[in-house]
C-alpha cells in the first residue's frame, strides 16, 4: 500500500511538472503576441467605423440629392462616380494645396471613384489610406522610373483580349470600365478617357483561341472590372467557356466588393451559380475597407456557392505594416474571403511611390507564419519584369540540408537538425 501511494505521489508530480511546462509555454507565446494586441487597438477597421460611415453616406447623399435606394443600386453608383474636384469638395474637405495638386494630376491621370468609397475616406486625414488609393496626388507627376507596361502585357497576347504567361491558364481582359480607378492600378494605361467593354468580336476571337488551345484549363476573367458588365453579357461569356470541355474552373477578378458592393446582386449571384465550378478574387488593401456592406455582399457570394480569396497589394504608406496587414487577414476572414496573395507593388508610370522595399515585405511574412493561424497567410508575390510569371518570395526556413539532415529555422528563430528520410 505505501509503494502504491509513493508511485501515485511521483505520478502526480511528473503530471504537475508537465502542467508547468505547459503553462510556462502558455506565457511565452502570449508574449509573443503581445506587441500585435497593442497596435490592433490603433488600427481603424470598418466595421469599429461603422457609424461614421453612415454619417458620411446620409451627407453624400444629400449633396447628390440622392435616396437610400439610389445607394444601393450599383448603376446608381457607376453614373454618380465623383471624378471631378468640384463634386469632391462637396464631400470631404479638400485643403488648397490638395486640390491644387488633385487638378495637376487630373490633366495626366484619370480618375474616379464611387461614391460608396468616398464615404470611407477620412474627412480630416489627407494620408488616409482609402483617400490614397482613390484620389490622385502630386506624387503620380514625380515618378522618374515607371514604366507604362512592366509586365510586358502587349507582349504576352497571342489573341486579342488574351494575356498569357502560363502553360495552362489565361486571362480575358473583357473592359477598362471600374467602379473606382485605383491609384496603383497596374493597367492605367487602358483606362482611357471613355468606359469602353471589350467588343464582342474580339472577346469571340478570344474564346476561339481558347478553344484551339486544349492546355488551357483555367480561364481568368478580368479587365477593368468584369463586373462592371451587365448580367447577361456576362453570363454569356462564363456560357461559352463552360461549353469548352477541356476548360476546368473559371475565374473572376473584381475589386467591385471592396468599391462598390452593392453591385452584388441576388440576380447577379443567381446567374453565377449556374457556373460552378467559380472563383472570385478580389482586392482588399486595407482593414477601413472591410465593412457591413463588403459584408453583405461577400456572403451572397458565399451562399452561392463563389469561392473567395483576396489578393491584397502591397503599398508604401497603406498596408506596409505587420501589424495592419495581419489585422486585414483577420477581417477578411471574418466575411468570408481567404487571404491568396500579397503582390509586391509594380512599377507602374505614375505609381512608384507606393512601391515598398522587399524587406518589408519579408517582415511582414515573418510576423505571420507561426504568429497567426495558416487560414490568415497569403503568399508573397512578385511578378517578375517583363511578364516572366509570379515568383513567391519566402523567409529562410531551411537553412541547410545533407543527405540524412535538414537544419531549419522555425518561426520563432529555433534551429532545429531533423532527419531527412527514414533512418
Amino acid at each position: 500500500m505505501e509503494h502504491k501511494s509513493c508511485q501515485d505521489r511521483v505520478v502526480k508530480h511528473f503530471q504537475e511538472d508537465k502542467h508547468q511546462v505547459a503553462l510556462d509555454r502558455a506565457a511565452e507565446l502570449k508574449q509573443h503576441i503581445e506587441g500585435y494586441s497593442e497596435a490592433v487597438k490603433n488600427i481603424p477597421t470598418g466595421f469599429k467605423l461603422e457609424e461614421e460611415y453612415r454619417a458620411r453616406k446620409k451627407k453624400i447623399l444629400e449633396a447628390l440629392g440622392a435616396s437610400e435606394d439610389n445607394w444601393h443600386d450599383w448603376q446608381w453608383q457607376m453614373r454618380n462616380r465623383i471624378d471631378d474636384l468640384e463634386t469632391l469638395r462637396k464631400l470631404i474637405p479638400i485643403t488648397e494645396e490638395e486640390a491644387g495638386q488633385i487638378q495637376r494630376a487630373s490633366e495626366k491621370f484619370r480618375w474616379s471613384v464611387s461614391p460608396y468609397y468616398v464615404s470611407l475616406m477620412s474627412t480630416d486625414n489627407s494620408d488616409c489610406p482609402v483617400r490614397m488609393q482613390g484620389i490622385p496626388g502630386i506624387k503620380e507627376l514625380q515618378d522618374s522610373w515607371g514604366k507604362e507596361d512592366p509586365m510586358a502585357e502587349e507582349l504576352t497576347s497571342p489573341a486579342p483580349r488574351i494575356t498569357r504567361r502560363y502553360a495552362d491558364r489565361l486571362i480575358i481582359n473583357v473592359t477598362n470600365q471600374c467602379a473606382m480607378f485605383c491609384r496603383h492600378c497596374q493597367r492605367r494605361r487602358n483606362i482611357g478617357e471613355v468606359d469602353t467593354p471589350s467588343p464582342m468580336e474580339e472577346i469571340r476571337a478570344a474564346i476561339d483561341y481558347i478553344k484551339n488551345h486544349a492546355e488551357i484549363r483555367d480561364v481568368l476573367i478580368t479587365g477593368g472590372d468584369p463586373l462592371t458588365l451587365a448580367d447577361d453579357k456576362l453570363d454569356w461569356i462564363l456560357t461559352a467557356l463552360d461549353q469548352i470541355e477541356h476548360v476546368e474552373i473559371k475565374r473572376i477578378g473584381s475589386r467591385t466588393p471592396v468599391t462598390m458592393p452593392q453591385r452584388i446582386t441576388q440576380e447577379l449571384c443567381d446567374m453565377l451559380e449556374k457556373h460552378h465550378p467559380l472563383y472570385l478574387n478580389t482586392h482588399f488593401n486595407h482593414p477601413k475597407e472591410v465593412t457591413q456592406e463588403a459584408l453583405r455582399a461577400t456572403r451572397m457570394l458565399a451562399k452561392a456557392g463563389i469561392s473567395l480569396g483576396n489578393q491584397a497589394v502591397l503599398l508604401k504608406g497603406i498596408n506596409n505594416d505587420p501589424h495592419v496587414m495581419k489585422k486585414l487577414n483577420h477581417e477578411l476572414l471574418k466575411i468570408h474571403v481567404r487571404p491568396y496573395y500579397i503582390f509586391h507593388a509594380k512599377a507602374v508610370k505614375g505609381t512608384t511611390h507606393f512601391v515598398p522595399t522587399v524587406q518589408e515585405g519579408l517582415e511582414i511574412m515573418e510576423n505571420l507564419r507561426g504568429y497567426t493561424s495558416g487560414l490568415a497567410i497569403p503568399w508573397y508575390i512578385i511578378n517578375a519584369p517583363g511578364g516572366a510569371g509570379k515568383t513567391p518570395i519566402l523567409p529562410q526556413y531551411l537553412l541547410s540540408m545533407g543527405r540524412d539532415y535538414v537544419l531549419i529555422r522555425t518561426w520563432e528563430g529555433k534551429v532545429f537538425r531533423c532527419a531527412n528520410g527514414s533512418i
